[in-house]
């Protein structure tokens, strides 16, 4: 028996109410171009809306003239979906909330994940969204995962509750001495400037 090795999300589809709602929101509140449209296939009725979230996968959403907005907030249950997070640049997630708050919507402000920082609020339909915005960027090459998974056992060993920025910056460092060569025998962390006298005056 072996595995079905995925690459990837292909998409993720909600299930929406009108046309315009969805656009107003997956692109005129996210940002997200509205790139094609499509009756539902299974569903003929409804239209399929297709939206890019800003790295060529895809958030899609059936919608149907019918249905009526319903803000309650989305089932928590077993099997149900939590929330969708959505990656956003430091310059972007500093301007969130303002943004959020000149619409009249409710959200959590900016709380720290440790690995990130996010800000939560619900969709028009009751979701619950998610902005985060990472604190590092990989080595070039390596992936968001790569790291995580270094800072984990990073965190582990040290019997920490969650990842912290220090197992980050300890992890980008073990990955890059792992993956690039150096003339050097000993990499070991150096100090590099002078000793300065005891009596000698510090400068900037």
């Amino acid at each position: 028996m072996q595995k079905i090795q995925t690459q990837g999300v292909h998409h993720i589809t909600l299930v929406g109410a009108s046309r315009q709602v969805s656009i107003d929101f997956w692109e005129g509140v996210l940002g997200m171009p509205f790139i094609f449209e499509q009756p539902n296939l299974d569903v003929p009725e409804e239209s399929h809306l297709y939206f890019d979230p800003g790295d060529g996968r895809l958030i899609t959403v059936f919608t149907n003239e019918s249905r009526q907005i319903d803000p309650t907030p989305n089932p928590e249950g077993i099997g149900n979906v939590h929330h969708l997070a959505f990656s956003v640049s430091r310059a972007t997630f500093t301007q969130a909330a303002q943004r959020l708050e000149a619409r009249g919507v409710k959200h959590t402000g900016a709380i720290d994940r440790g690995i990130f920082d996010s800000i939560y609020f619900r969709d028009p339909l009751g979701q619950l969204i998610e902005l985060a915005c990472y604190k590092f960027e990989p080595p070039a090459g390596l992936t968001h995962s790569q790291v995580l998974f270094e800072a984990h056992h990073l965190r582990v060993a040290e019997g920490a509750y969650n990842i912290q920025e220090a197992h980050l910056a300890d992890a980008i460092e073990r990955l890059v001495k792992r993956m690039q060569p150096s003339l050097s025998e000993d990499r070991e962390a150096r100090r590099a400037y002078p000793q300065e006298d005891a009596g000698s005056e510090k400068r900037p």
